[in-house]
C-alpha cells in the first residue's frame, strides 16, 4: 500500500495537535486544581456542581441575613431592656404615690417626675434602627410609631411584623408592632377589672380581685351599688348585670362587712372602708390599654384632690388601678423581649446548622469538581513522554528520503 507523503504529513500533524491539546488539557487541570475545565468534560457532574454551587451562594447569604436579624433583634432587644426599666421606675413611683403623709406638693412633685419618664418611655416606643426606619412601626418603618396626645400617645403604625429569611424554611421577625407593645395591656388582673365610680363620696377601696372559677365567666358588665339606711346605720349593696336591658338583678340587699369576699360569676374580690349611700363600683371584662394612657391616668390621678376620707379613697383606688395596669404592661413587655431572646436563640442554631450545611457543600463540590493530583502529575507527565516520542518519530520519519542515497 503506498502512503502519500500529504497523508503522511496531515495524520502526523492532527496526531500531534491531539497530544498537544490533551497535554494542554491536564497542564491546565493542574493549574486550576479542577477537573472539570468545562462542562462538556462530565455534563453530569457539570450540572450537579452547578446545583450545589447555587444552594452554596444562598447558604451564604442566609448567613448575612442572620447577621443582619441578630442586628435588628439587638436594637430591640435594647429598646425593651430600657422601657422594662421605666416602667418599673413608674411602678416605683406610684407606690410611693400611696404613702398617706404625701403634702398635694408632694404628688405633684412626683406627677412632674412621671411627666419625664412618660417622655422617656415615648422615645423609647419612638426609638429608630439607626438606618432611618423606627423599630416599633410595623411595615411603616418611615412613619413615626407614637405622637403624644392629652390622653396619652396615638398609634401612627400597622399592626405588621417585619421578618426576614434567615433559613430555606424559617423567617424570623425583625421586631414587634409598636401596638402590640405598649397597647396590647389587658387592664385589671387580665381577666376582668374593678373601678370605682368618679361621683363616690365614700372611702370604699375595691381590690382587684381574683377568678375562682374561669368556667362561670360571663363577660357581662356588672355594677354594684351601696345603700346606707336605718338607725343605726345598715350598709347593704346589691349586683347587677348591666350587660342585659333592663339590667339584670344578681345579688339584692346582701349585707356590706368591710374586708368580706365578695363573690359572684366566677369572680371574687373584696371592699374595704366605709362606702357611703349611693357608692357604687364596676366589674368589667379586662380590655386592651395602652401603656401611655395608663400613665397619663396615674399622672391625673396625683394631681386631683385628695381632701377627706373619700379623696383619699378615690386617689388609692386610682393607684391601684394604675399598679395592675403598669404591671400587665411591665409583663407584656417581658414577653416581648424573651421572645425576641428566643429568636435569637434560634439565629445561634441556625448559624451553627449553616455552618455544618457549607462544610457539606464543599466537601460535595471538591468530589464533584476538585483534580487527584497524582493522577493527574502521573497522566502529565504520560502525555508529555508521548509528545515527546511522537514528535522524535516523525521528525526521523519525515527526514527519509532517497536522496539521501543517490
Amino acid at each position: 500500500m503506498r502512503i502519500s507523503t500529504l497523508s503522511i504529513y496531515g495524520n502526523a500533524t492532527a496526531q500531534l495537535n491531539t497530544l498537544q491539546s490533551a497535554l494542554a488539557r491536564t497542564q491546565m487541570q493542574l493549574s486550576t486544581n479542577r477537573r472539570i475545565i468545562t462542562p462538556a468534560d462530565d455534563p453530569v457532574a457539570s450540572a450537579r456542581a452547578l446545583e450545589v454551587s447555587q444552594s452554596r451562594e444562598m447558604n451564604a447569604q442566609f448567613a448575612t441575613n442572620r447577621a443582619n436579624a441578630r442586628s435588628s433583634l439587638s436594637s430591640v432587644e435594647g429598646a425593651l431592656q430600657n422601657a422594662g426599666n421605666l416602667l418599673q421606675d413608674i411602678q416605683q413611683l406610684a407606690v410611693n404615690a400611696g404613702n398617706g403623709t404625701m403634702l398635694p406638693q408632694d404628688r405633684e412633685a412626683l406627677a412632674t417626675e412621671l411627666e419625664g419618664r412618660l417622655h422617656d418611655l415615648l422615645g423609647v416606643a419612638n426609638t429608630t434602627d439607626g438606618a432611618g426606619g423606627y423599630l416599633f412601626s410595623g411595615y411603616m418603618v418611615t412613619t413615626q410609631p407614637f405622637n403624644l396626645t392629652p390622653g396619652g400617645a396615638q398609634y401612627q403604625g400597622d399592626q405588621g411584623q417585619r421578618q426576614l429569611q434567615v433559613g430555606a424554611s424559617r423567617k424570623i421577625p425583625l421586631s414587634a408592632s409598636g401596638s402590640a407593645v405598649f397597647e396590647n395591656n389587658p387592664t385589671g388582673n387580665g381577666s376582668f377589672q374593678t373601678q370605682a365610680a368618679g361621683t363616690n363620696t365614700g372611702a370604699g377601696i375595691i381590690s382587684s380581685g381574683s377568678v375562682t372559677n374561669r368556667g362561670a365567666l360571663t363577660g357581662h358588665d356588672y355594677a354594684l351599688s351601696f345603700s346606707v339606711t336605718g338607725t343605726p346605720a345598715v350598709t347593704t349593696y346589691t349586683v347587677n348585670d348591666t350587660s342585659t336591658t333592663p339590667p339584670t338583678e344578681v345579688l339584692a340587699n346582701q349585707p356590706y362587712v368591710p374586708g368580706n369576699t365578695i363573690s359572684f360569676g366566677g369572680m371574687s374580690f373584696d371592699i374595704k372602708g366605709e362606702p357611703a349611700d349611693g357608692d357604687s363600683f364596676t366589674v368589667k371584662p379586662s380590655e386592651k390599654q395602652s401603656v401611655f394612657t395608663t400613665v397619663t391616668d396615674l399622672i391625673a390621678a396625683l394631681r386631683a384632690p385628695a381632701d377627706g376620707s373619700s379623696g383619699k379613697a378615690a386617689l388609692t383606688n386610682s393607684l391601684n388601678t394604675a399598679l395592675d395596669n403598669l404591671k400587665s404592661a411591665h409583663d407584656n413587655v417581658l414577653t416581648v423581649q424573651a421572645s425576641v431572646g428566643a429568636h435569637m436563640k434560634e439565629l445561634d442554631y441556625l448559624d451553627s446548622a449553616g455552618d455544618d450545611l457549607d462544610i457539606q457543600y464543599a466537601s460535595t463540590l471538591s468530589d464533584l469538581q476538585d483534580l487527584d493530583i497524582v493522577k493527574a502529575i502521573s497522566e502529565f507527565s504520560q502525555q508529555q513522554t508521548t509528545l515527546q516520542a511522537a514528535q522524535m518519530s516523525f521528525k526521523t520519519m519525515s527526514g527519509l528520503s532517497l536522496f539521501n542515497y543517490l
